[in-house]
């Protein structure tokens, strides 16, 4: 059971990180168009594609790493890469929901409207917060992984 929980456990890890890191490419991609429908519509692909895998990707790694945790006997608090790790973790859902979805809401927002001309000034600022927020959702992931993968054997 440890090795189906713990398969479980990578395959989210690896689908969540590719959504959030290839969310990142398609953002600059469309930026680099100066076209704002093909901005908003990149953005909305974004926003779908954190509720299609990023939300429930955090829900199965939270769920199935903990599982396997448990089914290994290690105690998750006391363990300190499952511990950090978790941290890192928790950090990267935070700053998303704190700072990247708000701010992914707001861009959209602005990109959709039909006010003309468009406000780029405006744009450029909630696009290089989201930027920055992103990063830091992103990396704490990634942080996350290398504990994992580069914790010490039991």
């Amino acid at each position: 059971m440890y090795q189906v929980l713990k398969l479980i456990h990578v395959a989210a890890v690896i689908i969540f990180l590719g959504n959030i890191i290839t969310g990142l490419f398609w953002k600059a991609h469309a930026d680099r168009t100066k076209d704002v429908r093909f901005i908003a519509h990149t953005m909305h692909g974004i926003i779908r594609s954190d509720r299609l895998f990023t939300i429930p990707g955090v829900i199965v790694i939270t769920v199935a790493g903990i599982l396997a945790a448990i089914q290994a006997g290690l105690p998750i608090l006391r363990t300190g890469w499952i511990f950090w790790s978790l941290v890192a973790f928790s950090v990267s859902g935070i700053v998303f929901a704190w700072r990247v979805a708000p701010l992914q809401k707001q861009i959209l927002a602005l990109t959709s409207t039909t006010d003309s001309p468009f406000h780029w000034d405006l744009y450029r600022s909630k696009s290089l917060q989201w930027e920055l927020w992103g990063f830091v959702a992103t990396v704490s992931p990634l942080i996350a992984v290398v504990l994992m993968v580069l914790k010490r054997p039991a």
